[in-house]
């Protein structure tokens, strides 16, 4: 059983940075890959980005170049640092574990964080 908690979400403006966090608990942490999945008002969930175990990133077209996944193990910590922000990124940011890893998809995830809201708007 993993347990996770994101914060960092808030309001910011088109061009600004932000960066969010998720701190998991519970046993082996470590051995689970994590990553971040987002909603938008209206939308279907989609993947935004994960990072295995042994550190190999994946991310979505949309972010790539923009966004940087990193963990630190030792705080079982999953940062998610967001750069050049879009009002397009404006979404209810989730936070997911699971072992195994099929590609990036939504479904894939046995354990879900609570979410934290992005808005970006001037």
């Amino acid at each position: 059983q993993v347990h996770l908690v994101e914060s960092g979400g808030r309001l910011v403006r088109p061009g600004d940075s932000l960066r969010l966090s998720c701190v998991a608990s519970g046993r082996a942490v470590d051995t689970y890959g994590m990553g971040w999945l987002r909603q938008a008002p209206g939308k279907e969930r989609e993947f935004v980005a994960d990072i295995r175990e042994d550190g190999n990133t994946f991310y979505a077209d949309s972010v790539r170049g923009r966004f940087t996944l990193s963990r630190d193990d030792a705080k079982n910590t999953l940062y998610l640092q967001m750069n050049s922000l879009k009002p397009d990124d404006t979404a209810v940011y989730y936070c997911a574990a699971d072992r195994r890893w099929s590609g990036p998809s939504t479904t894939q995830y046995s354990y879900w964080g609570q979410g934290t809201e992005v808005t970006v708007s001037s």
